[in-house]
């Protein structure tokens, strides 16, 4: 199934955060509005519904979402707004 229409990726975007007090990510708000808890937004990363992201196994055996590696700091999941 392709996201993609004319040439562009018509997925969702991750474009601001939620953090915990220890500055962990708790949630995320997409480019469509929705508001989506990490466990949520884990399984929509994980079935390729949401762009410029990834979900990776950390050193402790968990999965984590990350941004992808484009070279551009700005946009890491750590710069994005808070909501």
């Amino acid at each position: 199934m392709s996201h993609e229409v004319d040439g562009q990726d018509t997925r969702e975007q991750i474009v601001a955060v939620q953090k915990d007090g220890d500055g962990d990510l708790t949630a995320f708000k997409t480019n469509s509005g929705r508001v989506l808890d990490y466990a949520t937004a884990l399984q929509e990363v994980q079935a390729g519904h949401i762009a410029g992201v990834n979900a990776f196994k950390g050193k402790d055996g968990e999965i984590y979402i990350r941004g992808d590696a484009d070279g551009d700091p700005t946009n890491n999941l750590d710069q994005l707004p808070m909501f």
